[in-house]
């Protein structure tokens, strides 16, 4: 019976948490149109719903009514998978970061994280490394050379950026003393990280733009050069997932900057749960403002920004820590 008990517990958390991932998920896209709107002096979506918030329901029903075509020339099986791979490492994420303190149900303590593992960083740099590879195939599988040359973008974009991204996670790691999640979010019950690590803050907000292809760093999908990159020869809901896969990388990321840097689900007065989602809302909120002010780089541009001075600046926090780490030990 205890078994039973475990175990639904654990199949109902992790219900609610894939559920309201994919609510956030299709409400980012009208959370980003909405504030979009707001800084271009627009209203945004209008027409669907009061105030345009049954609009993501609507672009769902039209994506899945869409002529799904697949080119004739196209790499079929890596061109169907190279969609699901984005989404679903996007969706991963979620699964090692706490949103929340401890909670008792039925009687037993219920830990609001849906895999406590002792290596959670190492588990995210995979999902990393492994999510890189549905825009670099897609753009492969699609026998197309607008798709190729996005790819090719891709590859160059996230090597250059990953490296500095994790060097900054690794101070981190440094400075808390785990590779935990859980560990991470404990050791800054006083202090937050970004206070212990301002510049890996700052490095880390840059990967993370860069990781998940957003301006000024979208070189993949840059429509006015490339027809839209990667993912022109794809349609229908072979499509949306792509996008999908950016919106829940939107909110994965900021959850994990969270996490991270921000203390993770500690505040006071009112529930963990509740800080943890206003700090990850607010880092969207922010996402969504740069885009709205700054330009698209060019790839040359980004490409010496990342190797050039992130990655140096990357090492030498890196280095800092280590050695402070060293004398306070």
């Amino acid at each position: 019976m205890d078994f039973l008990i475990d175990i639904s517990i654990t199949v109902v958390l992790n219900l609610i948490v894939f559920v309201g991932l994919l609510l956030i998920v299709a409400y980012s896209t009208w959370f980003e149109r909405k504030l979009l709107g707001g800084f271009q002096l627009r209203y945004g979506p209008m027409r669907v719903g009061y105030k345009g918030l049954m609009q993501p329901l609507a672009d769902a029903v039209k994506s899945f009514f869409k002529e799904d075509v697949i080119p004739e020339k196209a790499d079929k099986i890596v061109f169907v998978l190279a969609p699901m791979i984005s989404f679903a490492c996007a969706l991963g994420v979620i699964a090692v970061i706490p949103f929340g303190d401890k909670v008792t149900l039925f009687g037993r303590e219920v830990k609001l994280i849906l895999a406590d593992i002792d290596v959670s960083v190492l588990y995210i740099f995979a999902l990393a490394a492994i999510g890189s590879y549905g825009c670099v195939l897609g753009g492969y599988a699609s026998y197309n050379k607008y798709s190729l040359v996005g790819a090719l973008r891709a590859t160059a974009l996230m090597i250059s950026y990953e490296l500095p991204f994790a060097l900054t996670i690794i101070g981190v790691v440094l400075v808390s003393g785990t590779l935990s999640f859980s560990g991470i979010v404990d050791a800054q019950a006083d202090l937050w990280n970004i206070i212990k690590q301002p510049l890996g803050f700052v490095l880390a907000i840059i990967g993370a733009l860069a990781e998940i292809n957003r301006t000024p760093f979208d070189m993949p999908e840059t429509e006015s050069e490339l027809a839209c990159g990667f993912n022109v020869e794809y349609s229908s809901m072979k499509f949306s997932m792509f996008f999908m896969a950016e919106y829940c990388h939107l909110f994965t990321i900021s959850a994990l900057i969270t996490t991270l840097y921000l203390g993770g689900w500690h505040g006071p007065f009112l529930p963990g749960t509740v800080w943890f989602l206003l700090k990850s809302v607010l880092l969207m909120f922010f996402f969504v403002w740069e885009r709205s002010t700054y330009p698209r780089l060019r790839i040359d541009q980004i490409l010496t920004l990342g190797w050039k001075y992130l990655m140096p600046l990357a090492l030498a926090n890196l280095v800092v820590t280590a050695i402070v780490m060293s004398f306070f030990n």
